[in-house]
């Protein structure tokens, strides 16, 4: 894993307008944690070209029935969720 500037944890559908929000406020130090209906983001494909550090938390990409993550994201379990927050500088939940 890697250090991160502002972790922003996403739970809001993508339809939500703290999720365009939160989106609009990534920088290229930041990265994203999608949770809850957050991960429904997953299904509109290039979620964010540039962004190099995307997670997605695996019990609710799987209750979502989204199955295998593709591109920048990568899949994480609550422990590795605890230590993405605890290496960002920052934590912003949406």
């Amino acid at each position: 894993m890697t250090d991160i500037q502002t972790l922003h944890i996403l739970n809001k559908s993508p339809d939500h307008p703290r999720a365009a929000r939160c989106v609009e406020m990534m920088s290229a130090e930041d990265g994203l944690l999608l949770t809850g209906n957050g991960v429904l983001l997953l299904a509109r494909g290039n979620l964010l070209p540039g962004a190099s550090k995307v997670f997605a938390l695996i019990p609710d990409v799987e209750a979502r029935g989204l199955g295998d993550l593709s591109g920048n994201v990568s899949s994480v379990d609550f422990a590795e969720m605890v230590t993405l927050s605890l290496q960002a500088q920052r934590v912003i939940s949406w």
